[in-house]
């Protein structure tokens, strides 16, 4: 079985909390840390990224309230961009890294000041895909033929067109970030062509109705791991209401020869999150083609019961093995597992409203390696701590988003 960690690695300067990050991502990646440390803020931006390769650059800047809302804030010297370099491997084997600068204008509004992205060759015989914009000038390229370029959009939605960058595009944009509401799981529905799970789950019935139709396996997977978190529970279905649709939940009651069916509407918070984490996790494969190559999931484990959160890290463990998956969390009961590396683990924390992240420690490392503590038991000792030799490196070394060479 292949790796399923296609993102290796993430640096970033300047995004919101974040001042400097360079880090390296497992196929299940946790990002540990107290409230308010800027978790959310490292899944955002990756969720920046898909936004604004799925819709528009201007969209996704100004769902986040504006540049200036976007790029780290300062009492003294505010940095005048922001920056992102994603290292990824590809199923074919073949490597390389997406990385682009915004800057703020002066007047009002942003510029992308420098973009590249790099493929490596699939043979030996063959060149590596490659090209740099600069403020909207394609300065150097690989391919013969070359899209209009533009100040204020990402270049690559333009060079998606183009073989050599298409799975990259694909890749990046089909990233999938939940953070899901019960509310929006339990209204009526309209139709959707169900492809991909959308952020708060509104369009749950319609992708499970994909699954059932095309990925029986998965669905089965769902309902398997669903049944282990609430008792009981034997199926759960896509059903069409008038022009909607919603959740039918079949359920074993005792004294009742045959199961009984309940709406979503009928479902508690912790059900109906608890199908949509996992709809989240095993929507990706269709048999064909990983759909969604990446997910990233707040705090799995709200609203369910700490009793909840073995079944809960199986489900992240089994899906992690088709799909990358990274989760933010502060839950002592989920981490509480051997199972868990510190090499899955960053840990995350805030001082002065500046996030650090990094990976473990020493010590937490070597406690884990030798099996002395559970993750979970660490946390609760305040032991889950970020190298402070990553980060003096952060500091003292000048950060290079552009390039060539990988790590």
């Amino acid at each position: 079985m292949r790796d399923s960690a296609f993102l290796t690695r993430v640096l970033l300067e300047n995004y919101k909390s974040i001042a400097r990050c360079d880090v390296s991502l497992s196929p299940l990646t946790f990002l540990v840390g107290p409230n308010g440390s800027g978790k959310s803020n490292f899944l955002d931006v990756l969720r920046f990224v898909a936004d604004a390769l799925r819709t528009a650059l201007d969209h996704a800047i100004r769902d986040r309230g504006g540049i200036k809302e976007v790029r780290r804030r300062s009492s003294t010297h505010p940095p005048t961009y922001f920056g992102i370099r994603l290292e990824f491997a590809l199923p074919t084997g073949q490597r390389g890294f997406y990385s682009f600068r915004i800057g703020a204008l002066r007047a009002a509004g942003y510029e992308v000041q420098r973009e590249e992205c790099l493929v490596s060759a699939k043979t030996a015989l063959e060149q590596d895909a490659h090209y740099q914009v600069d403020r909207g000038e394609v300065v150097s390229r690989s391919v013969s033929v070359s899209p209009v370029a533009s100040k204020d959009r990402l270049y690559l939605v333009s060079a998606s067109g183009l073989p050599e960058f298409r799975p990259v595009f694909e890749f990046f944009s089909n990233m999938g970030f939940y953070n899901l509401n019960p509310d929006e799981i339990r209204d009526l529905q309209p139709p959707d062509v169900g492809e991909i799970l959308s952020r708060e789950g509104n369009n749950i019935a319609s992708v499970l109705g994909q699954l059932s139709a095309h990925n029986p396996a998965a669905k089965e997977r769902i309902e398997e791991y669903l049944g282990k978190v609430v008792s009981g529970i034997q199926t759960v279905d896509a059903r069409s209401i008038g022009s909607k649709e919603t959740l039918e939940f079949r359920q074993h009651i005792e004294g009742s020869q045959h199961p009984w069916r309940f709406l979503a509407s009928s479902m508690s918070d912790g059900t109906l999150r608890a199908v949509g984490i996992l709809v989240a996790l095993f929507q990706s494969s269709n048999g064909q083609r990983t759909r969604v190559p990446l997910v990233g999931i707040e705090e799995p484990e709200v609203a369910l019961h700490p009793a909840a959160a073995g079944v809960l890290l199986d489900a992240l463990m089994d899906a992690s093995r088709h799909t990358q998956v990274l989760v933010t969390s502060h839950s002592p009961e989920l981490l509480d597992d051997y199972r868990i590396s510190a090499d899955s683990i960053l840990a995350v924390v805030a001082k002065r409203g500046i996030t650090s992240i990094a990976s473990l420690d020493e010590v937490g490392r070597s406690v884990l390696r030798d099996r002395l503590y559970t993750p979970g038991e660490l946390l609760k000792l305040n032991q889950l701590k970020p190298d402070p030799a990553e980060l003096d490196r952060l500091i003292n070394n000048q950060m290079n988003l552009f390039k060539k060479n990988l790590a």
